[in-house]
């Protein structure tokens, strides 16, 4: 093995919800991933999506305990010394699949090696393995204070809240049901004078109907700038309820821009601009409004993009009249309007 150090770090990152647009509900879920050599060591590993075992919702003790095992200072969950680096991010039952890898020391140093993907406690390195990952050799002082920080630090709640403000009820209703269904807590108000500092902390975004006037907007930023809270605040596109999910999910990423696989959406001229940063699978689905303010929707575009820029055509019935583009990978996703 070469003794080559790889660099270790941590990253907040994202599986990204969503309604899609079979009508299929796919969970939210915030988690840290681990970044070798400057990139996240998922991207390394096609379009898998999954989560590490350090997620943000799972209780406190078994993160801690998820933790310090990978600090070795607990026996390895399964045969041969092996950990979970990634599993099911809907389950994390093994059973599903999981991304695995011997973890030793040697010395002060930490080296993950022999990664495989596992549905059972043996992994067969032979039909299983990722021959083309690792072995990683990190150094002792560099791997202990990134994995050491989450224990010491007391980490900022995820903030999977979004407060709600628009004229339509019935719509904010449907709204807040969908993204409770994704794993994303939702609140409806029209206003937030005399509401605790405290409260406000727990939303990380607030999303605002069309028919919001900019003197309400206004109040609500004041109220939360005065509380010192830094949320982000969408304007929502249109009363369909599948593309504020969308927006919203956006909103709610708080993972580094340069870490991201999907970088780039333009809607514009009867095609979408995508920019992705690793092979991975994009879904373009357009979505318009018809003039009797009807709701359509068009899955325009599934596949494995390359790295690098892509220009894909739209069909002009999806895109006719006032429409919008969602562009989703399973860690990411944007919203563009159609330029006209």
């Amino acid at each position: 093995m070469s003794a080559a150090y790889a660099t270790f770090g941590l990253a907040p990152a994202m599986r990204a919800g969503g309604v899609l647009a079979n009508g299929v509900f796919q969970v939210h879920r915030d988690f840290v991933d681990f970044i070798v050599d400057g990139r996240p060591l998922l991207f390394q590993l096609s379009d898998l999506d999954a989560v590490s075992p350090l997620a943000s919702d799972v209780p406190p003790a078994i993160f801690t305990a998820q933790v310090r095992s990978l600090l070795l200072e607990a026996d390895a969950p399964l045969p041969g010394g092996r950990y979970v680096i990634y599993g099911c991010p809907d389950c994390a039952d093994l059973a599903c699949g999981a991304v695995t890898a011997a973890i030793a020391q040697e010395g002060d140093d930490y080296i993950w090696q022999d990664f495989a993907w596992q549905t059972d406690e043996h992994a067969d390195l032979e039909l299983n393995g990722y021959h083309g990952i690792g072995p990683f050799r990190f150094q002792g002082d560099e791997y202990r204070a990134a994995l050491g920080a989450l224990l010491r630090e007391a980490a900022e709640a995820s903030r999977r809240r979004v407060l709600l403000v628009g004229a339509r009820v019935a719509l904010l209703a449907r709204l807040a049901a969908a993204l409770r269904t994704i794993g994303v807590g939702a609140d409806i108000t029209d206003d937030v004078d005399g509401v605790p500092a405290d409260e406000l902390r727990a939303y990380g975004a607030v999303a605002f109907g069309r028919a919001v006037g900019e003197e309400q907007r206004a109040r609500i930023r004041r109220a939360f700038t005065d509380a010192g809270v830094d949320v982000t605040y969408v304007d929502g596109l249109a009363p369909i309820v599948p593309l504020l999910v969308a927006q919203i999910e956006h909103a709610l990423d708080r993972s580094p821009l340069d870490r991201r696989r999907l970088t780039r959406l333009v809607a514009a001229d009867g095609e979408a601009g995508v920019e992705v940063t690793s092979p991975c699978r994009v879904q373009l689905t357009a979505y318009r409004l018809d003039r009797l303010y009807r709701a359509h929707t068009h899955e325009v575009f599934d596949g494995v993009l390359e790295p690098g820029r892509h220009r894909i055509p739209l069909d002009a019935k999806a895109v006719k009249g006032e429409a919008f583009v969602v562009a989703r990978t399973s860690g990411s996703v944007l919203v563009e309007p159609m330029a006209r």
